[in-house]
């Protein structure tokens, strides 16, 4: 063999590399050493893939967090349209009561309560109910009572889901005992 076959040149005026286990000066790494890179590595990347999955749920939680007070800023403002609607019916003459006007904006007001469920809007219920201040805004007390009940809801109060959009606006007094509010009432009939 010729010096010239053995450092071969290519085309381009490079020399090839020299055939294998024929390294010239270089050691070869250890196994243990192979080892510990490729560990450091994996470790790198289960943390480098645990970091991605925690960053994208936190976002995601985020954006339903974010879609939620929107519908919820939204929906404080629509209670008091429905408000409005339920006044002007519950307003309406009785010669008009069998209007199809009346009759339209009665399904309207349908509707808008339906759009509102389908939303995950419910009505707190509170005549009859123990007086909750973190549910009920008392405006009114029955003269005399301990103010323990909610005798009469002036305007109802609203919930999305376990948020409180708006209290029921309520006025208390002590409650009825049993059969003595229908008794009070028939009596007042006669």
């Amino acid at each position: 063999m010729t010096d010239t076959e053995t450092n071969q040149s290519r085309p381009n005026g490079e020399a090839t590399a020299p055939p294998d286990g024929a390294e010239s000066g270089a050691e070869a790494p250890d196994l243990a050493t192979v080892t510990a890179e490729r560990d450091a590595y994996l470790d790198q990347l289960q943390r480098s893939r645990a970091e991605f999955l925690n960053f994208r749920r936190r976002t995601e939680q985020e954006r339903v967090s974010l879609r939620e007070r929107a519908n919820e800023d939204l929906l404080r403002q629509i209670v008091p349209v429905l408000d409005d609607l339920q006044r002007a019916l519950a307003n309406v003459p009785a010669e008009m009561a069998e209007s199809s006007f009346v009759q339209g904006v009665q399904m309207v007001e349908r509707k808008f309560l339906g759009a509102l469920e389908r939303a995950g809007v419910t009505t707190l219920e509170a005549a009859g109910q123990p007086f909750d201040p973190s549910l009920h805004e008392a405006v009114d007390i029955v003269p005399g009572s301990a103010a323990n009940t909610v005798v009469d809801v002036y305007q109802p109060g609203y919930r999305l889901g376990a948020t409180l959009l708006r209290p029921a606006v309520v006025r208390v007094g002590d409650a009825a005992a049993p059969g003595a509010g229908s008794e009070g009432e028939g009596g007042e009939q006669r």
